[in-house]
């Protein structure tokens, strides 16, 4: 009878010491990945806003993805038009995370096959409000594409600017 009862006690140990889960990390770039509620402003060759900060397009808040690459590499980033809302670009950029910037010259748009420039990439800690006034991190860079046709003659550039999405009703 006692070897059968530590036998029990030597299975159950065994059961219970096999269970012990191992913390589940995150991606190389977590800090710097997630989606964005963002809008689109337009901007002349030095960087200046044109037409009162407006979108000529008209498109309105949109998603932006940032993600980490499949090698979950620390010095890239992806950077995608969620739905293909205002170009539907995806493009890989180097990152610097203890700065939070980002930028790539002449980046292949995986979706479009085109060149892509992203400049001036920031992510900012805490510096955004959410529409229910919350803070969230903040996002800003300037985009070009190789294939637009309005450059030169509307503007040169793309600035794309926002917040960290929360997914909360309040800032819907």
């Amino acid at each position: 009878m006692k070897k059968l009862f530590f036998a029990i006690c030597a299975l159950a140990t065994l059961t219970f010491a096999s269970c012990e889960k191992e913390p589940i990390g995150g991606t190389a770039t977590e800090k710097m990945a997630g989606q964005w509620a963002v809008t689109l402003q337009h901007c002349d060759a030095d960087g200046n806003l044109l037409y009162g900060g407006a979108d000529l397009f008209g498109i309105g808040e949109f998603l932006v993805l940032t993600f980490n690459d499949a090698l979950n590499s620390p010095d890239s980033l992806f950077i995608q038009d969620y739905k293909g809302a205002f170009w539907d670009f995806k493009v890989k950029a180097a990152c610097d995370q203890a700065n939070g910037t980002f930028a790539i010259k002449a980046g292949y748009d995986y979706q479009n096959g085109i060149d892509v420039d992203v400049i001036n990439g920031k992510i900012l800690r805490g510096a955004a409000k959410t529409p229910s006034g919350m803070p969230a991190d903040s996002i800003v860079f300037e985009i070009a594409f190789s294939d637009d046709p309005y450059v030169g003659s509307y503007y040169d550039h793309h600035r794309i600017t926002g917040y960290r999405y929360t997914g909360l009703a309040n800032d819907d």
